[in-house]
């Protein structure tokens, strides 16, 4: 299966300490403040959405609903959609965590 990933640049040295310090995080709301710290809310916002909308994507919601509960464009939708299908597995792993913890995603919902 042909990965979407062209590029490695970022595979370095500050996204692996990122990524350490996300695992260090303990509960929602110390990720919260530490996202929040982290991304502006216009970014963190986005994040929400694309989140949603993988979760969406995967309930084989339509990208017409989706667009309208997240305000993404429908080529983010496609782009996140790509992803969910041939990237690095990273949305199926935590779409298939979260569902012994969620039975599903309230489409009515938008994340913000």
């Amino acid at each position: 299966m042909k990965r979407l990933n062209a590029s490695n640049k970022w595979n370095n040295r500050q996204t692996s300490e990122l990524a350490r310090a996300i695992l260090a995080l303990r509960t929602v709301a110390e990720a919260k403040k530490f996202l929040r710290d982290l991304l502006t809310e216009d970014e963190l916002m986005e994040f929400g959405n694309r989140w949603l909308a993988a979760r969406l994507l995967a309930q084989n919601v339509s990208y017409s609903t989706i667009r309208g509960k997240t305000g993404l464009s429908s080529a983010t939708i496609a782009r996140i959609s790509a992803w969910l299908k041939t990237g690095l597995g990273g949305y199926r792993l935590m779409l298939k965590r979260q569902s012994h913890h969620h039975s599903s995603v309230p489409v009515g919902k938008r994340l913000c």
